[in-house]
């Protein structure tokens, strides 16, 4: 029997440095049959030729103008032929078994719609661990992850199994947080399940968008407000989001040593537990 097609989507903006890394441990799985479609998004250094570079079939590329990461995305998105898909940042490695292992997962449960598993943080150079997450929960993750549990969610590590007559599309224009809020606008209704293997090797760069707090503070509110907007989250799942981001953002302001942004959040986080 064929093995069912995995799409993997990989978005890149100025990704010349660490791209080819990403792209040969896509090219060292264990699971054959993958696609890979690469979207350079407006990149001005030489993230197409180095990704064009590799003869190999399944790697398609395309380029587009500046658009952001998940406008990126969803050209991907939009260019995927997979029976089950996932995301692939391009300064991340993918461990030789993470698509066999979430594979076999989905053919042996198929009532299962999400595979995560174990995930090491690393700094860009591999050496150094700086954190590992592994997945504690099984079911429905909608109320995990809009009460930021942490059990079912670190980032764009999960492979979906493709819903029939569904269109997967991400928030444009929002830069942080839009990982969260496409997680939580697929999964009203599916199951979430791991395995044991780690599927994923995050790389930590300091240049992030994840090490912009304001960016991230405004994308927790941007987050809050398209919940509502859509329908997805009642008032009062609406004030625990709320609080919960407030309290992540003042502890992550005090850590930087940011007095001003700790002294509004402090005054908003009293504001929030009064209400």
């Amino acid at each position: 029997m064929q093995q069912p097609l995995v799409s993997i989507i990989m978005a890149a903006f100025n990704s010349s440095e660490f791209i080819s890394d990403a792209i040969v441990s896509v090219m060292n799985q264990s699971y054959i049959n993958w696609e890979l479609i690469i979207v350079n998004d407006g990149s001005t250094d030489n993230t197409f030729e180095t990704a064009s570079s590799f003869k190999d079939k399944r790697i398609k590329v395309i380029s587009q103008e500046n658009r952001g990461v998940s406008a990126a995305r969803n050209s991907g998105l939009a260019k995927m032929n997979g029976e089950y898909f996932c995301f692939l940042d391009a300064d991340d490695i993918l461990p030789c078994y993470s698509l066999d292992a979430r594979v076999k997962l989905f053919l042996e449960k198929p009532e299962v719609s999400f595979v995560d598993g174990r995930v090491e943080v690393r700094d860009l150079n591999q050496k150094n661990i700086l954190r590992v997450f592994q997945p504690s929960f099984q079911g429905n993750p909608f109320d995990k992850l809009i009460s930021l549990s942490g059990d079912c969610y670190l980032g764009l590590t999960w492979m979906i199994r493709r819903a029939q007559n569904k269109t997967y599309r991400f928030k444009e224009g929002m830069t942080h947080c839009e990982d969260l809020l496409f997680y939580v606008e697929i999964s009203q209704n599916g199951i979430y399940n791991y395995v044991e293997q780690t599927v994923l090797i995050y790389r930590i760069n300091p240049e992030s968008a994840m090490s912009n707090l304001k960016g991230l503070e405004s994308g927790y509110n941007k987050l809050i407000h398209e919940l509502k907007q859509q329908s997805l989250i009642d008032r009062k799942q609406e004030k625990m989001l709320s609080k919960k981001t407030n309290l992540i953002m003042l502890k992550s302001y005090m850590k930087k040593g940011m007095i001003l942004n700790v002294a509004r959040l402090t005054s908003r986080y009293i504001k929030l537990r009064l209400q």
